[in-house]
């Protein structure tokens, strides 16, 4: 693979479902979740790093805080599609955002920051992350970027 993005990729298509959907109609905050989680795993594989390469030698990444802006409602039978890039890498962490759009008029309806953490799982605690990891991470951070929201 070893292509170097630099813009936001596409993780992950869905449908919300009646069964997404909350007494108000639109998608439930638990759903928003799901969604983001499905194509938070899909962020190793656009820096060509594989779930392999993450436990080699008893290690793994464990989510050490998830942060979600609601912006947009979504209803029952719209299509999402999420956008994600990384944004952030340091020594024992790294960050991710995601970007969920509703497909067809496009707009922004929620965004996910994830910190994930470089994890020993022998002794449970955090560990420097691998450097060959860390030097795939830096050569796809995007540049910081504010989102103008309505």
């Amino acid at each position: 693979m070893n292509v170097q993005r630099k813009e936001w990729v596409e993780v992950y298509r869905s449908i919300v479902l009646p069964q997404h959907c909350d007494h108000y109609g639109h998608m439930n905050v638990r759903y928003y979740a799901q969604h983001f989680d499905d194509g938070g795993f899909q962020m190793w594989n656009l820096i060509d790093v594989k779930q392999s390469d993450l436990t080699d030698g008893g290690m793994g990444t464990v989510v050490a805080n998830i942060s979600i802006d609601f912006i947009h409602e979504i209803a029952v039978g719209k299509l999402l599609v999420i956008k994600g890039g990384w944004i952030k890498v340091g020594k024992k962490s790294m960050t991710h955002e995601q970007r969920m759009f509703e497909t067809d008029s496009g707009i922004l309806c929620a965004t996910q920051t994830t910190v994930e953490v470089s994890f020993d799982m022998k002794t449970r605690k955090s560990a420097p992350l691998r450097n060959d990891i860390k030097t795939k991470i830096k050569a796809h951070l995007l540049p910081p970027q504010k989102l103008s929201l309505p």
